[in-house]
C-alpha cells in the first residue's frame, strides 16, 4: 500500500470522466491534487468539488511550450498521472487526417511532452511515481480506430519502455489499460460496448493498481483477456474475428 497523505501528484486531462473521478479517489485518500486540462471552467468546476488541498493549471499537451510552462508552475511533484485523450471513431475509408493528428498528438506525443517535463526533477531527486494511460484498443490493430488504436499503442510502448530503463531507480511507472468508460468521448460510438464502465469504477481500478507494486492492470479483467490472448492469434485467425 501507498503513503498517500501530504503528497502531491499533477493529473494531466482530468476536467472530467475518469480523470475527475480519479482526482476525487486521491483527494479523499488525502493527496494535494492538481489537476490540468484546456478548459479552465471545467477545472475551477472540479476544483469546488474536491475535498481537501486541490488546485487547477491549465495546459495544452499538443503544445511543447504550454507543458513546459504548466510543468514550471506546478512545480515539485510527488506524482503525475497522464490521463489526456481525444478520440475519433475512423476507418481506412473515411480517413481524417486533422482528427487523426489530433490523436496522435495529444494522446502520445503529449504524453512524452509531460513526461519529459517532469523526468529530470524526478531524476535529481530520485523519486517520483508516474501513471500513464493506455486502452484496451492499444494491444493490436482494430477497424475503425485509426488514429486511436495507434496512439495508444505507441502510449502503451512508451510506458514500458520507461518502466525498463526506470526499475530500481526509484521511480515508479505503472501503465493503465481500461477498456470502455462511459463519457462524452465513447458517446460517438455508434456499436455495442461490451462491460462499459462508469467513470467512478475506472477510477477504482487505477487507483488499485497505483497503490500496488505492478507494473501494468488492464480492466475490466474479462474484457481484457481478449485483447490479451489476441497478441497471441495468428493473422488469419484475429482479421477473421476481429475486422
Amino acid at each position: 500500500m501507498r503513503e498517500w497523505s501530504g503528497k502531491r501528484y499533477w493529473l494531466v486531462g482530468a476536467s472530467e470522466g475518469l480523470g475527475a473521478a480519479l482526482a476525487h479517489q486521491l483527494a479523499r485518500a488525502g493527496v494535494e491534487v492538481i489537476v490540468s486540462a484546456r478548459s479552465q471552467d471545467k477545472l475551477d468546476a472540479l476544483v469546488s468539488e474536491l475535498p481537501g488541498n486541490a488546485s487547477s493549471q491549465v495546459v495544452d499537451v499538443s503544445d511543447s511550450a504550454s507543458v513546459e510552462t504548466a510543468a514550471q508552475v506546478v512545480g515539485d511533484v510527488d506524482g503525475v498521472v497522464f490521463l489526456a485523450g481525444v478520440y475519433w471513431p475512423m476507418t481506412s475509408q473515411n480517413w481524417g487526417a486533422s482528427r487523426a493528428e489530433a490523436m496522435a498528438d495529444i494522446n502520445f506525443t503529449g504524453a512524452i511532452r509531460v513526461m519529459g517535463s517532469v523526468m529530470p526533477m524526478m531524476q535529481e531527486r530520485g523519486s517520483g511515481h508516474l501513471v500513464i494511460t493506455g486502452s484496451l484498443s492499444g494491444f493490436r490493430g482494430l477497424p475503425g480506430a485509426i488514429g486511436y488504436a495507434a496512439s495508444k499503442a505507441g502510449t502503451m510502448a512508451l510506458a514500458e519502455s520507461m518502466y525498463a530503463d526506470l526499475r530500481g531507480s526509484g521511480i515508479d511507472v505503472q501503465l493503465a489499460n481500461p477498456g470502455f468508460i462511459k463519457t462524452r468521448l465513447t458517446e460517438k460510438n455508434n456499436f455495442n460496448m461490451p462491460f462499459i464502465m462508469e467513470p467512478v469504477e475506472a477510477a477504482h481500478e487505477m487507483f488499485e493498481l497505483m497503490n500496488s507494486p505492478r507494473f501494468k492492470k488492464s480492466f475490466p479483467r474479462v474484457f481484457s483477456w481478449v485483447f490479451r490472448l489476441s497478441q497471441f492469434m495468428p493473422d488469419w485467425m484475429y482479421y477473421r474475428l476481429f475486422a
